[in-house]
């Protein structure tokens, strides 16, 4: 549906809630909209810091974990990992500023474990948590050979 089609509406009723007690709780829509984005980033950075591999099977293993939490978490995984694409100026910052810090821990789990090339590494393993975002999103599980 995508953020501007969803209505508060929408969300309280799928939430079994009313609108006035999402507003209870939130003062508008992109408020509401950056508390799950908050969420679902806080359950990522949470898998990826307390990833613990050597640095030979940290990449594996930190993706392996990505995978695991998409599972778990599918929907709200998805939907912080595909807004970046939102235009509205707010979320498109506020989204630029969580994915700093996924980098960041990233970089910093590669640089502690000793992964050579550490910066390399960390855009590689960005870049492929986008490539299983896209599959799992177009349900095309074809797209995803890139071990190696």
């Amino acid at each position: 549906m995508g953020y501007y089609k969803a209505t508060t509406a929408m969300v309280a009723q799928a939430a079994g809630v009313t609108q006035p007690y999402i507003f209870h709780f939130f003062r508008n829509k992109e408020q509401l909209f950056k508390s799950v984005i908050d969420r679902a980033h806080q359950r990522i950075y949470d898998e990826f810091v307390q990833v613990n591999a050597p640095a030979d099977r940290l990449f594996r293993t930190m993706g392996e974990a990505f995978i695991r939490i998409i599972h778990t978490h599918r929907d709200e995984i998805l939907m912080v990992m595909q807004a970046h694409a939102i235009p509205e100026p707010a979320i498109r910052e506020y989204v630029r500023e969580k994915f700093k810090l996924i980098h960041e821990a990233v970089l910093d789990k590669f640089r502690s474990a000793g992964v050579s090339d550490a910066e390399k590494a960390t855009s590689r393993f960005i870049g492929e948590g986008l490539l299983i975002t896209v599959a799992e999103v177009l349900q095309l599980p074809q797209m995803l050979c890139i071990d190696g």
